[in-house]
């Protein structure tokens, strides 16, 4: 694995759910999802209720998460795209999920489980100044001048 790679897992591991995306139908769609990393690859444990799992099972998927929610300085995204396909978890792999909730939408949780074995990784970092820019906290006059500015 590159170096991003496993930046990439290691920031996964910091937080314990994210989204999967795919196309059911050719229409996108974007579910939760509990994860896990083992051996490399990124264990995923859904709702059987929502009926996502059969559109995921052997095509390919994008899955990401982040660090928004967090309140720390710097947020990180890290999305893993690859094949998704229908697995049966381990004692240990169990383990490592820990309980899942009593019940998704008003029903029984019904866990179903896939392995997604990363194909293309990314990792975006947003980093934000502890200061704001002398332009926004000075006597400096922003007239006649534009500033676009990128907001993640």
């Amino acid at each position: 694995m590159s170096t991003d790679d496993l930046r990439a897992i290691d920031l996964l591991g910091r937080v314990r759910y994210g989204r999967v995306a795919t196309s059911m139908r050719a229409m996108p769609f974007v579910a939760p999802a509990r994860h896990i990393v083992k051996d490399e690859n990124v264990v995923l444990r859904m709702h059987r209720g929502m009926g996502y799992h059969r559109a995921c099972s052997g095509s390919v998927v994008a899955y990401g998460a982040d660090n928004f929610h967090t309140g720390e300085p710097d947020l990180w995204s890290v999305q893993f795209t690859g094949t998704a396909s229908m697995i049966r978890p381990t004692t240990d792999e169990l383990a490592l999920f820990g309980p899942g909730p009593r019940q998704v939408d008003g029903e029984p949780f019904e866990p179903v489980y896939m392995s997604l074995t990363p194909q293309f990784v990314t990792v975006h970092v947003l980093e934000y100044a502890t200061e704001p820019p002398a332009e926004l906290s000075g006597s400096g006059s922003m007239s006649g001048r534009r500033h676009d500015r990128h907001a993640a």
